[in-house]
């Protein structure tokens, strides 16, 4: 009798604009199995179950142990993605401040543009009920909820058919009892969910907590149907394995609480790669990364400083990215910690045209994965930064060889622009090419310069499809001399998913003038925000080993921004305060020692570790397959030698020039650049 040996295999899914990635390890050996299809942008299910498909075709035996996945339905919800449309969403409110959302800030986008327009509430005025019910700030309840007056207001919505309801009291942060008799019977007699801000986004600034509640009261049906078509689709295949998601604060969740706090998990998509990138630098010995991930319709930029990435307390979604930063007031503010990104319109789809200035631009538009790049033959007549690759001898062929690309398309579509520059083809591709680094480099700016951080110190890790390919030249822009490209950079974001812990965050907000008799008042509320933390999680996951991490709010009395403080167990109120001050020095510029400081919110995340992957160690090969082609750099073509990449090993080193091809990606190893190979798989760049 022959014995079958299953193959057990942890799967990730990144489900991109243009390409849906799938990396999976076999959990014994460490072996990796990777695809890479075309998203379906309309039904992004699709295109994550067809991957799977291909991969249980790749396999003999597989068992499918756990799937993790970037669930990226709300950031393009908020993007008006053609399919989606926001659910019908209602507020409930305090009377009198139904309109919180919508005077919002006094941030304006556009400061001297008299006839601008904020961005319409995500609920109309129709569709915000007021409540005579009050607490004060103190959280005294001054008047209870009447059920009577939320059983008229419930009628309303029914007959309007509201599909999510949000339900935000002010002051609700401190006492959210009229919040919580409102949630119990309003979800009672309505078939709609129903969201409380105090579940949500616990924190004083009502404004922020009701924007907060609301998007993710809009987003929850939206998100509950796609995962509901991902797990449902997965067992139609025989896969019955537990699905997690990636969330915007760098870990992972359950389905469960990516249903009911869908904003946690609104930026996913690109923290996955950042969290990649932090594994890897603590395997390859490096203490300051800069994460650079270019994909097909953008490229982001993060920092990783000792292992840890650098976060951010609020983003905004729905908004306008101008030069990688999001403009203040022209989106919906969601307060979650979120991996700090700056983000540009800068991938292998965007495209490149003239502006009406007679200038040379390189984006905003993407062609996206249909039509695509001209070169792809799918359609498309606009020349993209991917034809401007092929145009300079950089990229042949995408997916191993299995996806050719035209350089006859690529040359007509790049002529209707270089005609109207009055220039060569060749010359607008090497323009573009430049163009396209500077804004990247902006990106990058934005993450280091600006954070007050020397990009010169730290060393450059390149994945995305594209990434490789402009890394070296990005480099020396920024004045980076060391550039690292991990394995299967194409698919890193992915492979960023099978290194990612689990981690739940929690937050507990409160207004308080810290005295020297405070340390135990403190103490104690992070044991209670840990033990409601402790006993939401263990009916649901397995939480025998987890570690605790504390951060606490603080701010000079009378301003009106914190920071977050990473704090030890118990709480020491003068370490707290001497770590505060030394982060407002060095943020910005300037401390008050001996200052009055208030404390606003205390935070947990609690951080189970969900076994790490390994993979297999790079093996030391001595004979390298390679062939010559003209490749374009600053002065001229050379003649550049092309590898393979699977054919280098451990302790390769070469000078460039040189082009160095595998299945997910192209790198690009400039002249006066020098490649070697370490022992974790990792190409290593050097000027």
């Amino acid at each position: 009798m022959v014995e079958v040996l299953v193959v057990r295999l942890k799967v990730a899914v990144d489900v991109g604009g243009t390409f849906t990635d799938l990396v999976a390890v076999n959990l014994e050996t460490g072996e990796l199995f990777k695809v890479k299809v075309h998203s379906t942008p309309r039904a992004p299910e699709k295109g994550f179950l067809e991957a799977v498909k291909t991969l249980l075709k790749q396999v003999d035996d597989p068992s499918v142990e756990l799937v993790v996945h970037v669930n990226t339905v709300g950031t393009n919800l908020f993007r008006g993605q053609l399919g989606l449309r926001l659910p019908k969403t209602a507020l409930v409110t305090t009377k009198g401040f139904r309109d919180v959302l919508e005077i919002g800030r006094q941030n304006r986008p556009e400061l001297y543009n008299i006839f601008y327009r904020r961005p319409d509430p995500v609920v109309p005025r129709e569709r915000r009920f007021e409540v005579l019910e009050r607490v004060d700030s103190d959280g005294v309840v001054l008047t209870p909820v009447d059920e009577n007056e939320l059983a008229k207001v419930a009628d309303v919505m029914r007959e309007i058919g509201v599909e999510s309801l949000a339900v935000c009291f002010l002051n609700s942060y401190v006492n959210p009892v009229n919040e919580q008799k409102a949630k119990q019977f309003l979800t009672k007699i309505l078939p709609a969910p129903v969201f409380a801000s105090h579940e949500v986004d616990p924190e004083h600034r009502e404004y922020e907590r009701f924007s907060t509640t609301v998007v993710n009261a809009a987003l929850a049906p939206v998100v509950a149907r796609y995962l509901s078509a991902v797990t449902e689709g997965l067992r139609e295949i025989g896969v019955y394995s537990p699905v997690h998601i990636m969330s915007s604060s760098g870990g992972l969740v359950d389905v469960e609480e990516a249903v009911s706090r869908p904003v946690a998990c609104i930026e996913s998509g690109p923290a996955a790669g950042v969290i990649g990138a932090a594994r890897m630098a603590e395997m390859t010995g490096f203490r300051k990364v800069i994460s650079f991930d270019m994909g097909g319709t953008t490229a982001k930029a993060g920092v990783v400083v000792d292992g840890l990435p650098a976060t951010v307390p609020e983003i905004e979604v729905g908004g306008r990215v101008h030069m990688g930063r999001v403009v203040k007031g022209s989106g919906y503010p969601v307060r979650f910690p979120s991996i700090d990104l700056a983000e540009v319109s800068a991938g292998g789809g965007t495209i490149i045209t003239v502006d009406s200035s007679g200038s040379l631009m390189v984006g905003p538009l993407s062609a996206g994965a249909d039509p695509g790049p001209a070169c792809y033959g799918l359609g498309g007549t606009m020349p993209t930064v991917t034809d401007t690759n092929l145009l300079l001898g950089r990229v042949e062929h995408l997916l191993g060889g299995a996806m050719k690309l035209d350089q006859t398309l690529a040359e007509k579509a790049m002529k209707k622009v270089a005609e109207q520059l009055r220039v060569s083809v060749l010359d607008c591709a090497w323009y573009s090419l430049v163009l396209v680094n500077l804004q990247m480099a902006r990106a990058i700016h934005i993450v280091t310069l600006e954070r007050g951080l020397d990009p010169s110190e730290f060393v450059l890790f390149a994945f995305g499809g594209a990434g490789p390919m402009h890394a070296a030249e990005l480099a020396e822009e920024i004045g980076v001399s060391t550039v690292v490209v991990p394995p299967s950079p194409g698919l890193f974001s992915s492979l960023g998913l099978l290194m990612t812990d689990m981690r739940y965050s929690y937050v507990k907000g409160f207004v308080k003038l810290l005295e020297p008799g405070d340390e135990h008042l403190i103490e104690e509320k992070f044991r209670e925000l840990e033990t409601t933390a402790y006993n939401s999680l263990r009916n649901k996951i397995d939480i025998k080993q987890f570690r605790v991490i504390r951060r606490i709010d603080m701010r000079y009395y009378g301003q009106g921004y914190e920071i977050e403080v990473e704090v030890s167990k118990p709480f020491s109120l003068r370490k707290a305060v001497e770590k505060f001050e030394m982060l407002h020095s060095s943020i910005y510029g300037y401390g008050h020692a001996g200052e009055k400081i208030e404390a606003t919110a205390v935070r947990v995340a609690l951080i189970i570790p969900s076994g790490h992957t390994k993979l297999k160690s790079a093996v030391s090969r001595r004979s390298v397959e390679k062939r010559v082609r003209k490749v374009f750099f600053r002065d001229g073509f050379h003649e550049t030698v092309v590898l393979r990449r699977e054919l280098l090993g451990s302790g390769f080193e070469a000078e460039g020039p040189l082009i160095v091809e595998e299945y997910d990606s192209t790198t690009v190893v400039p002249p006066e650049w020098r490649l070697s190979v370490d022992e974790t798989g990792c190409m290593v760049l050097r000027k």
